[in-house]
């Protein structure tokens, strides 16, 4: 005995479903592609990060570079540079850091611009210090002798997210590392559009506590490919059990 072929108007009545499967397929498949190449991406960017943090510190960039600076192509390099700290331009900023592992702390980080030979300054986030130690820390920046000299990593300035608060200069309230807004509220001008994480080399009082630096950035686009290929892989088999029971029916 042969096994009977289905009708045409079976076939016909699955042309729909399949098209739309086809189109969903589509997607998840290409979801997943693009995943594998964010993957390569961030392993490269991990690789850059590695080798500019702990290669040999630098100079930062000069200021007549300033108007092209990107981030891309000079983010978390080691970088040392001299200068008085304006410690009267003190920005604490509220944070968290992870003083000891896996527990959180909240404080502040504590942003001093550094003026150069030239004239020109460069934010310093000299560290973290925990909330009552506030005070105490700030008072002891502001004693110290403004001549100084640093080592730590380049950073962006970061913009304020959707769950972010905004930052309110006049109640001396900080959130967002916006290089802007403290310039505006101090009054800095020639302001770097970048500013340097101070290394972890112990200040006088042990506080602030730089070194803070997360450089350890999730890569779990791996993850997110196969779920997007799983999800291909059942759609194809969804599809083919309900065309396998549509074509039963109408046989």
């Amino acid at each position: 005995m042969s096994a009977s072929l289905p009708r045409p108007g079976a076939l016909r009545s699955l042309a729909a479903p399949f098209l739309a499967t086809l189109a969903a397929l589509a997607i998840l498949l290409s979801l997943g592609v693009w995943q594998l190449e964010r993957k390569a991406w961030k392993e490269d960017l991990l690789r850059q990060i590695e080798a500019r943090a702990h290669g040999e510190p630098g100079e930062v960039a000069a200021e007549r570079d300033w108007p092209g600076w990107r981030a891309a192509e000079d983010e978390f390099r080691r970088v040392h540079l001299e200068g008085d700290f304006q410690a009267d331009r003190l920005i604490a900023l509220n944070g968290l850091a992870e003083l000891r592992p896996r527990q959180a702390t909240q404080g502040f980080y504590l942003f001093v611009p550094l003026k150069r030979a030239d004239g020109s300054l460069v934010m310093i986030n000299r560290g973290f210090v925990p909330a009552p130690l506030r005070d105490a820390t700030v008072a002891a920046l502001r004693a110290a002798p403004a001549r100084a000299s640093v080592t730590g990593l380049v950073r962006a300035p970061e913009t304020r997210g959707w769950f972010m608060p905004e930052n309110i200069p006049a109640s001396e309230h900080w959130w967002v590392r916006n290089l802007d807004d403290m310039a505006r509220a101090r009054g800095l001008e020639r302001l770097a559009p970048f500013y340097v994480d101070a290394d972890s080399t112990p200040n006088p009082d042990g506080w602030p506590r730089g070194g803070q630096t997360r450089l350890a950035l999730r890569n779990d686009h791996l993850q997110y490919a196969l779920t997007w290929f799983g999800l291909a892989a059942a759609l194809v088999v969804v599809f083919a059990v309900f065309a396998r029971s549509r074509l039963s029916r109408r046989s």
